[in-house]
């Protein structure tokens, strides 16, 4: 049988490329070998996204992204957290399993508390129980569905590392294996997506190009990265240039060499060089765009896909929520 690759998906704005590249390609190429389980995190993003309204844009645009992109529902999983009452339940019995050590340690709490500190305020200034607590849920998230492996950023291994721990110490308790103790796998070769500063891309750095930009605002976006003062004459180094950067982690092999070669050359300028990124960009995500748009203009497509999930999923829940009840003594 095959083994079990989870996802989550935190709904907190526009996807953009970095988000393409760093997790939505790598998580969406896992299906080719592994049984997935793809699910919008709601509830997580409730520790900073509080307004109804926008929650729901925020679902249906990161719904209708991961569609577009190639996300199949009709296999494996793909469901809406808040839609899964037994991984709530399955969070707190897991939270009398975890030591408060383990919340104090979570990268999110300690920024934050660092932060704060930093501006001479309390160490836990807005600090929700969201956001301290969260390491519970995500376990509960990870565990319940078994999951082999989970496809994260190197910054989000700790994530992985807890519900490791707590599923070996929940297994030990009780003698029995219980829970599937999960691997993270980190995406090495596109682990910093520059962007349009080179920076790595990120929406804190408002350097960001969305993932389903309309050609016009695509261009004027792409205008943006930064270059050098080089003129078109001057030969160039194609490995020290943001745009380059950026069209390798799309183009082909063949298209990367050629590319490469005009810039060694020399006569090419950087409006050329962006141009052949956007060319290569709409090459490859043009007919996902459509689709995503489809989807927006009718999200009843959504939520049909999305309450499907839903049935499948809880099918699993409560079968793993049985088995926890009866280990605890609760059922």
């Amino acid at each position: 049988m095959k083994k079990t690759s989870l996802t989550g998906i935190k709904p907190t704005g526009t996807p953009h490329l970095g988000n393409y590249l760093g997790a939505i390609r790598p998580a969406l190429e896992l299906s080719k070998n592994y049984d997935t389980v793809y699910f919008i995190a709601d509830y997580h993003a409730l520790t900073t996204v509080q307004n109804g309204a926008q929650m729901r844009e925020n679902i249906y645009k990161v719904a209708a992204t991961w569609l577009a992109l190639g996300l199949n529902p009709e296999e494996g999983l793909f469901y809406k957290q808040s839609d899964i009452p037994e991984i709530f339940e399955l969070s707190w019995a897991l939270s009398c399993f975890t030591p408060k050590g383990f919340m104090n340690r979570a990268h999110a709490y300690k920024d934050k508390v660092a932060k704060n500190m930093a501006n001479g305020e309390d160490p836990d200034a807005n600090v929700n129980m969201g956001l301290y607590g969260y390491p519970c849920l995500m376990n509960a998230d990870i565990l319940m569905f078994k999951a082999d492996i989970v496809p994260v950023g190197k910054d989000q291994k700790q994530h992985v590392e807890f519900a490791r721990d707590i599923a070996i110490r929940f297994n030990k308790h009780f003698g029995k294996e219980v829970f599937t103790v999960p691997e993270p796998v980190i995406q090495e070769s596109t682990d910093v997506i520059p962007g349009l500063d080179g920076r790595k891309m990120s929406k804190s750095y408002d350097n960001i190009i969305d993932i389903f930009l309309e050609s016009k605002a695509l261009k004027k976006k792409l205008g943006k990265i930064v270059t050098n003062s080089q003129g078109i004459e001057e030969p160039k180094d194609p490995d020290s240039c943001n745009v380059f950067k950026l069209y390798k982690l799309f183009a082909t092999p063949e298209q990367t060499d050629a590319l490469a070669a005009r810039y060694r050359a020399g006569g090419m300028g950087w409006g050329h060089a962006k141009a052949e990124l956007q060319n290569v960009l709409e090459e490859q995500l043009g007919p996902a765009r459509e689709k995503y748009f489809h989807l927006l203009n009718h999200t009843e497509e959504i939520d049909k896909i999305l309450a499907y999930g839903k049935e499948k999923a809880r099918i699993r829940s409560k079968e793993m929520m049985d088995i926890v009840r009866e280990t605890l003594g609760t059922f």
